[in-house]
């Protein structure tokens, strides 16, 4: 059956709808008010039903309106994705390429993932840089950042696709706790002597996961505050504070005894990895095309194991 439907007045019926005026459609289209105003009432007379309710001063959506500008959206969209790609090369494999990982714990994670990625291309120009600045790094015209965060992520004008979660633990010397007792309310914390961060997660609060599935957050006596997990794990093996550290990090120093991972009646809240990149219209095939490449990567089991350490 022949559809009643075409693309010119379907894109003319969303930029009414989206403009909030013939007017101001026609002008963002380009074209006379007479024709917007024509091809929407025809429109309408091929749908048998009325789209947009019209008056001296605006334009608004009926329920049926409403239901085909939800529908129809994402198809344009889609479709004008796919033209782009088409006709100015997207599709190709090829051209600069710019991220920035964390320092630290990116190149653990992302060092051998990136180099495979720039073997498996090599007509892709990839640019990394290291650092913590995250959300800052994508306003340097960079396409790509992945940044570390805890708990309730920080709401941005980016899109955010979630990488990895890293299980965490609480930990601290036995020195320590033998001079302030061993916690076990997560409030305790609060008065205790603990190991936070300057800058890196925005010096959050120290969360935990309640049984709501949410988080529960403590403001902890931050006497030694460091950007780097592996000072904050030398600095709990010294006994000078509580620390957060990756479960699989620390490891080996809980193993030898020189550090008592302490449990709570909450978990502690995972690190977790997410990739950002600006909200455009079009993304890149290749930034796209690295982005799943890094989410298949550390979904492997073996991947994610050596991902935590």
């Amino acid at each position: 059956m022949r559809s009643n439907l075409d693309l010119t007045s379907l894109r003319i019926f969303v930029a009414v709808t989206e403009k909030g005026s013939f007017v101001r459609a026609s002008k963002a289209l380009n074209v006379p008010t007479s024709n917007v105003s024509r091809s929407v009432a025809q429109l309408e007379e091929r749908l048998n039903v009325q789209l947009i309710e019209r008056t001296t001063r605006h334009s608004k959506l009926t329920p049926s309106g409403q239901l085909l500008y939800t529908r129809v959206k994402p198809l344009l969209v889609s479709l004008e994705q796919t033209e782009a790609e088409l006709t100015s090369g997207q599709l190709q494999l090829k051209g600069p390429l710019r991220l920035c990982i964390p320092n630290e714990a990116g190149p653990v994670i992302f060092g051998t993932l990136l180099a495979e990625f720039a073997c498996r291309y090599p007509d892709i120009e990839l640019s990394c840089i290291t650092n913590l600045s995250g959300l800052e790094s994508l306003k340097e015209e960079l396409d790509l950042a992945i940044i570390i965060t805890r708990g309730h992520m920080t709401d941005c004008d980016y899109i955010a696709r979630h990488l990895l979660d890293i299980p965490c633990t609480v930990v601290a010397s036995p020195d320590l706790i033998s001079r302030h007792g061993m916690p076990t309310e997560i409030e305790q914390l609060e008065q205790l002597p603990c190991i936070t961060t300057v800058t890196a997660l925005n010096g959050a609060a120290w969360q935990f996961v309640n049984r709501k599935g949410g988080f529960d957050t403590v403001v902890v006596n931050g006497r030694y505050r460091v950007n780097s997990g592996e000072m904050a794990g030398r600095a709990a093996v010294a006994g000078v504070g509580f620390a957060i550290l990756s479960t699989q990090a620390c490891r080996q120093e809980i193993a030898a005894g020189r550090l008592v991972e302490i449990t709570f009646d909450r978990p502690t809240a995972p690190l977790q990895l997410y990739a950002l990149y600006s909200n455009r219209r079009y993304l890149p095939v290749r930034t796209r095309t690295l982005i799943e490449f890094i989410q298949q990567a550390l979904s492997d089991p073996a991947r994610q194991d050596q991902s935590r350490g």
